[in-house]
């Protein structure tokens, strides 16, 4: 059972659980002399994040999957602002954050709760096709307004985006079934992160104890949404800004926003 910490659930009453982490975790990249550890720098991630690689890379991606309402607004964003602005123009999202992380640590697993249709695993798969990727999801109809097929339709967009490595995608609550997934599978680690299911404030508490525990050192967790629904901010700083185990960066300046920490110890 995941620690308590003294950050409040949504019942006040209630202490909300922190990660429990666990000895000999390993390393990106393997524990080999030849794979020192060196992870990225938070202005690293930040400057890879934010860069026209990376937005380019992100809507060559978005154009390749199946059209939505989200999507369409997301190639006008990125075409409108960088027509507006030229060269001048910086914005980070999960899904460029999530270009970030693959190219800079190159990772061979990544762990996303929160699927929905797909988009970031696809970002991911693209610029990794190899990474074995899990993902966990209530796939709930028409969630936020948009259509949410289920995980046969993420399984092709996946290959659409060019993914060819293990696929894992389980229904439910995360709460409980990844909690017994991982008990399934005790030698899983993961290079990267995100967390982008339940905008609860237990249910982001559960998530963040659950899975960061498998977060290999020098990985790197990502989050969105923290503009959006301000009571995730305490649990953020609580559980990962200020932890020392951690290096965070953030964009906020727009959107719903990014929030991304790099395991350092």
């Amino acid at each position: 059972m995941p620690a308590m910490t003294n950050l409040k659930s949504d019942d006040t009453s209630t202490a909300l659980p922190s990660p429990q982490y666990l000895a000999g975790t390993p390393q990106v990249g393997g524990s080999s002399l030849l794979d020192f550890f060196l992870p990225p720098t938070a202005a690293t991630l930040e400057a890879a994040s934010m860069s026209k690689d990376a937005a380019e890379f992100v809507m060559g991606v978005v154009a390749n999957l199946s059209p939505s309402e989200e999507q369409r607004m997301a190639e006008l964003f990125y075409a409108s602002a960088q027509d507006k602005f030229g060269k001048f123009f910086r914005h980070a999202d999960a899904l460029t954050t999530l270009w970030a992380a693959a190219i800079l640590l190159q990772p061979s697993s990544y762990l996303e709760i929160g699927v929905c249709r797909g988009r970031s695993a696809a970002v991911l798969g693209a610029a990794r096709p190899d990474c074995a990727i899990y993902g966990f999801d209530l796939w709930i109809e028409n969630y936020a307004g948009s259509p949410n097929p289920g995980p046969d339709f993420v399984r092709g967009e996946l290959r659409n985006a060019g993914h060819k490595g293990n696929v894992e995608l389980e229904s439910g609550d995360s709460r409980s079934v990844l909690p017994a997934f991982l008990e399934q599978r005790p030698d899983i680690f993961f290079d990267v992160i995100t967390i982008d299911g339940d905008k609860s404030v237990d249910g982001v508490a559960a998530d963040y104890a659950n899975a960061l525990p498998r977060l290999k050192l020098g990985g790197i967790v990502i989050t969105d949404d923290l503009p959006v629904f301000p009571e995730l901010r305490p649990i953020w700083n609580g559980v990962v800004a200020d932890d020392a185990r951690y290096v965070t960066w953030e964009f906020i300046d727009a959107g719903h926003g990014v929030a991304a920490a790099i395991r350092t110890r």
